[in-house]
């Protein structure tokens, strides 16, 4: 199976590139961020016929869909959102036991409080699915660089994004059954960025942070071949990353 996170910054943008990335590589399951539109906005060609779908988007900010590849479930699917889901962040699915989740945490410039708030109802919500022995599969931009290595040495600085309560968090919210499969699948990378500032070369001279994540279960995570940042793909700032397993 192939599961995917992506970014897109602007959908009606990126239509072209979306369809152009599935085809080529043919995720199973295919989590976007950043949407910025309604669903009533969507472009055509993004409404992939071979998936079940979901957009949660609101005009011109925010907003996250989830796709899940119609093999992979012969029935409609029960697309929900957490209670905490604020600015149309956050979307879920249940897949027998499995919970798969696309999720854009706030990246608290306007309001570091909120931020904050939301991943400790994150955290909160990855314990409870967990105490009911469910598996998980969480992919987004999370907004945060989880340790000095996900960002390049150029851009390491005491700012949102970087800060000790942030790491913090996202530590409490991996626990002890969830995995960073990309950091997993690659301990020692000082290279591993998924989101470049657009100016300067920054993407081309691999100048960045890494805020996109797979974040899995450990059985799940123990399944996986490989999860890469796919950095050759689109225009956005940031990049997809995509976990296969066996």
């Amino acid at each position: 199976m192939k599961i995917a996170t992506w970014n897109v910054n602007g959908i009606r943008a990126r239509a072209a590139q979306l369809c152009d990335w599935i085809a080529r590589d043919q995720p199973d399951v295919v989590c976007l961020q950043e949407l910025k539109a309604e669903p009533t906005q969507i472009p055509e060609p993004c409404k992939l016929a071979d998936y079940h779908v979901f957009w949660h988007g609101m005009k011109g900010y925010s907003g996250v869909s989830l796709h899940i590849r119609k093999s992979l479930a012969d029935t409609d699917l029960a697309f929900t959102h957490p209670e905490f889901d604020m600015e149309c962040r956050m979307v879920q699915v249940e897949l027998g036991n499995l919970v798969l989740a696309s999720v854009y945490v706030p990246n608290g410039g306007k309001d570091y409080p909120a931020k904050l708030n939301f991943m400790t109802r994150l955290v909160g919500w990855a314990k409870q699915l967990n105490d009911e022995g469910r598996d998980i599969v969480l992919c987004g931009d999370i907004n945060i660089a989880r340790t000095e290595l996900d960002v390049h040495p150029r851009e390491r600085k005491p700012v949102i994004g970087q800060l000790p309560e942030e790491r913090e968090l996202f530590e409490r919210l991996l626990g002890e059954h969830l995995v960073d499969v990309g950091r997993a699948m690659e301990p020692e990378n000082p290279g591993l960025f998924t989101w470049w500032a657009p100016w300067r070369n920054m993407r081309q001279r691999n100048i960045g942070w890494r805020l996109d994540y797979v974040l899995a279960s450990r059985a799940i995570a123990a399944r996986a071949q490989r999860c890469v940042v796919l950095a050759d793909v689109g225009t956005s700032d940031h990049a997809p990353v995509m976990m296969t397993t066996a």
